[in-house]
């Protein structure tokens, strides 16, 4: 008698959201040029009935959580970090900003190896699929 298969974990945390009747997640990605421009993707992703989560905290303003350089590189890999976690619990990404970075390619990538839908704000930037 064959075993069931196994569920993997992305399959599982599907499950859960749906058992809890989540609305959809929405991660925002882009560089942290847009936060403003982020913002109002957030009420309007809210507006619509989503959860949102984008990124909390902008490495090149000034702030006294990143003013000492080697701290804030182990900051920036913690919340790269973070922000991919964010990317594995949402149901899509939406990509802000006319201008795609270093860092918000590698997003993009990483996204698109979990086979998570992709919109952009400016679709005329998008990497080719």
């Amino acid at each position: 008698m064959p075993y069931p298969r196994l569920l993997t974990p992305e399959e599982r945390l599907a499950d859960a959201k749906k058992l809890l009747s989540l609305p959809r997640i929405v991660v925002i990605c882009g560089s942290t040029r847009f936060m403003t421009e982020m913002s109002e993707a957030d009420l309007r992703e809210t507006k619509a009935g989503k959860i949102v989560v984008k990124p909390g905290f902008d490495l090149k303003s000034p702030h006294e959580l990143s003013s000492d350089p080697v701290e804030a590189e182990a900051l920036k890999v913690r919340l790269d970090d973070l922000h991919r976690a964010k990317i594995r619990l949402a149901d899509e990404v939406l990509v802000v900003g006319d201008y795609i970075g270093e860092s918000t390619r590698a997003e993009i990538g990483y996204a698109r190896s979990l086979g998570k839908p992709l919109r952009f704000t400016h679709p005329e930037v998008a990497p080719d699929a």
